[in-house]
């Protein structure tokens, strides 16, 4: 349990009927339905929606496999390029990466190609025995991943399937990383993210080891003489602090900390509801944060923001979400003051109004106050620091707090390479993570049979 929230009540529904409340956000597809959308697709030539996916999935092959009912080879196509396709099918905002791209989205056809419902079809129904892709002989090389996220998960599959032994460094008690712990339960719904990892998990020569903390029990320096190489996937695993008084009060808290906690729990009925609450941010996991307390129960919802709508970094889709479950967006609103109640408990926030001025944000003078059971903060994560503690660790270079790395996603550090959010190659997102870690891999497999063959 929260200890922060541990004086709020519970929601008044019971666990059935709230679990009722996250049930799959976009209901799949039918094989007619899949049969039909898979017939608009144009299989253009030099697809603007394979340039457009993170991972460069071939898009236009594995939606004609569907078409021509050929399920296994959709899925094996869309594997091949995201091993993690299942989850980047259901989190992944198609809306402004393929499906934006998809030529098929203009004034005339009115909407494009439904490619994330269509990458879920594929591989909710292809029936593999057995691991899709057979691993290589063993190399003889072992390769030390830290961070079981997405970026992780992706490297150590591929350098698996290159015939490299790989061991995975994870803090958690469980693997998945940000689809496990920080993605809305009505996303993905079922244990989704455990049955995606026992399929990756399948292909061998992969081991994790939970509670392997780097900066606690886990040294950079050690891994480097342990191991041929090593991968940092260590995301951005601290919050961002508003730098107000009475900030550690009870009922205020980061909303990743209560996300994980409610895609943990057996019982949602046993959480703590705050009947009203004020999220702080304009991401997909403030939205997330907004919509799963209202689907819990509370009555008074609001999303606020220190900047208007056009900023947000929810995309379109996102805030939709958000409207449709009775969440109030409030902009042009910055933190000021957390207010308190008798107990120390928070009772609200005040807020002061803000503007543009020659392109700057500043405040009007204006303030107002809302009145809240609790506040969670989504104002972004950052870099937990201690994790490059260790006398090797502090030799990265950095680009502020995040890990520099080359196109190859290779440190400043021989044999050390890195990627994902901890990283600023590219844009936060799952499917970004995914990438890094395949191009990672490879490099790494280039890497390690350029020193077999000059040995």
């Amino acid at each position: 349990m929260i200890n922060s929230l541990s004086h709020l009540p519970h929601p008044s529904a019971d666990n059935p009927t709230l679990a009722s409340h996250f049930t799959d956000l976009a209901p799949p597809l039918t094989a007619r339905q899949a049969m039909v959308e898979s017939a608009r697709c144009l299989y253009c030539y030099d697809a603007p929606c394979v340039n457009a996916c993170p991972s460069e999935i071939d898009i236009p092959s594995f939606i004609r496999n569907i078409h021509q009912d050929n399920v296994q080879g959709a899925a094996v196509k869309i594997l091949s390029a995201n091993i993690l396709g299942g989850s980047c099918a259901r989190v992944c905002p198609t809306e402004v990466l393929c499906q934006q791209a998809c030529v098929r989205n203009n004034q005339q056809e009115c909407a494009p190609v439904l490619i994330g419902l269509l990458q879920r079809y594929a591989l909710d129904h292809a029936e593999f025995n057995g691991h899709p892709f057979q691993r290589a002989p063993s190399t003889g090389k072992r390769v030390a991943v830290v961070g079981a996220g997405p970026a992780g998960l992706s490297c150590a599959h591929r350098l698996a399937w290159h015939g490299h032994d790989v061991v995975i460094f994870e803090a958690q008690a469980k693997a998945g990383g940000l689809n496990e712990y920080g993605i809305a339960k009505y996303k993905l719904v079922d244990d989704f993210a455990q049955h995606e990892l026992d399929f990756l998990l399948e292909i061998g020569g992969i081991e994790i080891r939970h509670g392997q903390k780097l900066g606690d029990n886990l040294s950079l320096g050690e891994l480097q003489q342990q191991f041929d190489a090593v991968f940092l996937g260590l995301g951005l695993a601290a919050s961002r602090q508003l730098g107000l008084p009475d900030e550690q009060a009870p009922g205020l808290l980061a909303a990743t900390d209560y996300i994980r906690e409610l895609r943990q729990a057996d019982d949602l009925s046993a959480l703590p509801l705050a009947d009203h609450c004020i999220v702080l941010g304009a991401g997909n996991t403030a939205i997330d944060m907004a919509v799963q307390m209202a689907r819990l129960g509370a009555h008074d919802v609001n999303l606020v923001y220190r900047r208007g709508v056009e900023d947000m970094g929810a995309t379109a889709h996102e805030q939709h979400i958000a409207k449709e479950n009775q969440v109030r967006l409030l902009t042009w609103a910055q933190p000021e003051q957390v207010l308190l109640d008798e107990q120390g408990q928070v009772r609200g926030m005040r807020f002061a109004r803000t503007h543009l001025v020659e392109g700057r944000l500043q405040t009007t003078g204006e303030t107002f106050e809302l009145a809240a059971d609790a506040i969670f903060k989504a104002i972004g994560q950052g870099f937990d620091g201690s994790a490059l503690s260790d006398a090797q660790a502090t030799q990265l270079a950095r680009d502020g707090e995040r890990i520099r790395v080359d196109e190859q996603l290779r440190t400043s550090l021989p044999g050390v390479y890195a990627g994902g959010d901890c990283t600023h190659a590219g844009q936060d997102l799952t499917v970004q993570a995914v990438q890094h870690g395949k191009l990672a891999a490879e490099a790494i497999h280039a890497d390690l049979m350029l020193t077999v063959e000059a040995a």
